[in-house]
């Protein structure tokens, strides 16, 4: 019993240089997966949140929701068409990616992190402004991208020393409801805040080479090599081009990591070790 208190001190020692290093720091975390139906991986991301703000770090969460809006439509008999295999979000639809995503996701994802003792605030990209956005693709209906992202509201939100819980939905040139991919949200709104860290929550350890290692740290030049030759392929090609986006957008560094793992934000911001795979981009001229 004395060794294992003997070594979580030595833990949190060898974790001040970094505690130090992200005070201040606003870091941008996309979650989502399957961790996000799991109560006890709730929970425990939960907690890695409030100990993100409690030693000086400004989270901001930002959600999906994909599965359960399916379940939703599926339950009322909505039935989706889809163009080029992507689902056609037609007026139906978005009434349900509303109330999934800014109702049941999160406020569940908001509470969580309230009984672990933070204080979360849940509210979407329409909320103050935050998020408007052009229409991606008319055939896709009441889909958006980014176009602008007002970050005051998230400013007011850290000095107040909260923790926004943002859902994907942003407002349209006429004020109508736009759902936008999270992952492409979470990339425009830590572009906007320069964040120092976007961590991309997913199901899977990271960025893998061919042999199927995950690779700790890689260039954004590499990342396109390795699109155009196939070993990025399938779903990692969307959240890699969201991390050279963002990158580009003056984000520090992007992260892409296994959500499902214990404590992985921690994990990557506290310790040398890390998790995932690091994108970098260039670095900053001091001050």
């Amino acid at each position: 019993m004395t060794r294992d208190w003997i070594a979580t001190a030595r833990t949190l020692s060898e974790a001040l240089p970094y505690l130090q290093r992200y005070t201040g720091a606003i870091v941008v975390i996309k979650f989502g997966g399957n961790a996000m139906g799991d109560d006890a991986a709730m929970e425990s991301f939960a907690r890695d949140i409030v100990l993100m703000r409690q030693v000086g770090v400004n989270p901001v969460v930002v959600h999906g929701g994909g599965p359960l809006i399916n379940e939703t439509l599926g339950r009322l008999g909505i039935v989706s068409q889809f163009v080029r295999g992507k689902r056609v979000t037609d007026q139906p639809t978005i009434e349900v990616v509303e109330m999934v995503l800014s109702g049941r996701i999160n406020k569940r994802i908001a509470q969580a992190i309230n009984d672990q003792g933070g204080k979360a605030v849940g509210l979407s990209g329409k909320d103050a402004g935050l998020m408007r956005c052009e229409r991606d693709d008319a055939e896709l209906g009441f889909v958006g991208r980014p176009d602008e992202i007002n970050t005051e509201v998230l400013e007011r939100l850290f000095e107040a020393g909260m923790i926004p819980v943002v859902a994907p939905l942003g407002a349209g040139a006429g004020g109508e409801t736009l759902n936008v991919n999270g992952d492409t949200a979470a990339g425009a709104i830590a572009a906007a805040l320069r964040a120092d860290r976007l961590l991309l929550l997913t199901d899977v350890a990271g960025v893998m080479d061919d042999s199927g290692a995950v690779i700790t740290e890689i260039d954004p030049e590499h990342v396109r090599a390795m699109t155009r030759d196939g070993t990025i392929a399938g779903g990692m090609i969307p959240k890699t081009e969201t991390a050279l986006k963002a990158i580009e957008g003056g984000v520090r560094a992007v992260v892409i990591l296994d959500g499902r793992a214990q404590n992985a934000c921690l994990l990557e911001l506290f310790t040398e070790h890390g998790a995932g795979s690091l994108i970098r981009g260039p670095r900053r001229a001091a001050g």
